[in-house]
């Protein structure tokens, strides 16, 4: 179960650098293979005229293009430099449907957290999204990490994608709010977790405050560097996922990286 494939989001904001960075040590320790994907968005430079129509921008389009091919050569150059296999991707499609697009046969997807890519790519595409602080890479081998379980199908999913990174992991904890009746139990996900030589140990949490208030705390405690989460909301539809959870994570400035499934 080795993250062989790796797709990271890559642009010319000072958080890219950490974003590949991630990907060249998480590819190393698998001999794996980084894409990088450089997008240039059409839909930002179109405007609206007064009677309802639309127009390309034709002269920041064509200013944002060659900024964004130059960085595209930047980063060929310097991973020609490097040991690890990778190709540089062109797109000017909708940031996330060309992130969803591209990951389709990769294992994992890396984003920054801020950037409102995260919560939209786990939503619509089945690969592993790892999020990541603003500006600060993932230190490999991750040495702390929690999954928060509720036992259900989007927390089995999320805990069985982090099993790559959580190999050498000198801490695992399986944190759980105790409110939510039914579900695999937490002692399952120890056991599967061992089954790959994982050892992990499980916390349920009584809740205080929110349910994402008393996760935090829990997270803060461990002093994880990781936490492997479910990225849906109180209800499956679109509008509410990021009211939730999933949403309390990627837009609090404490949080870890996280790694989301949908």
């Amino acid at each position: 179960m080795d993250m062989r494939s790796i797709l990271v989001n890559a642009d010319r904001k000072p958080d890219s650098e950490a974003r590949i960075n991630t990907a060249l040590d998480l590819a190393r320790r698998a001999n794996g293979h980084v894409t990088v994907l450089v997008d240039t968005p059409v839909t930002r430079y179109i405007a609206m005229d007064p009677m309802g129509g639309s127009y390309v921008i034709s002269d920041a389009l064509e200013q944002a293009r060659g900024e964004d091919d130059a960085a595209a050569e930047a980063i060929e150059a310097r991973l020609a430099r490097d040991d690890v296999s990778f190709n540089v991707l062109r797109s000017e499609d909708d940031p996330v449907n060309a992130l969803a697009g591209a990951a389709r046969l990769s294992d994992l997807v890396i984003v920054s957290r801020s950037g409102g890519l995260a919560g939209e790519v786990a939503l619509i595409s089945s690969t592993p999204v790892l999020a990541l602080p603003d500006g600060k890479a993932l230190d490999i081998p991750i040495r702390r990490a929690c999954i928060a379980w509720d036992g259900g199908e989007q927390a089995a999913a999320a805990l069985r994608a982090s099993v790559p990174l959580l190999t050498d992991c000198q801490m695992v904890k399986v944190i759980s709010v105790a409110e939510k009746p039914g579900g695999y139990p937490g002692t399952e996900a120890l056991r599967y977790l061992s089954r790959h030589g994982i050892h992990a140990e499980f916390e349920e949490h009584q809740r205080r405050g929110s349910t994402e208030e008393t996760l935090a705390s829990a997270v803060a405690q461990n002093h994880a560097e990781l936490l492997v989460m479910g990225a849906y909301g109180k209800s499956r539809m679109r509008e509410f996922l990021f009211g939730g959870v999933t949403a309390y994570f990627l837009n609090e400035a404490k949080s870890p990286a996280l790694l989301m499934v949908h």
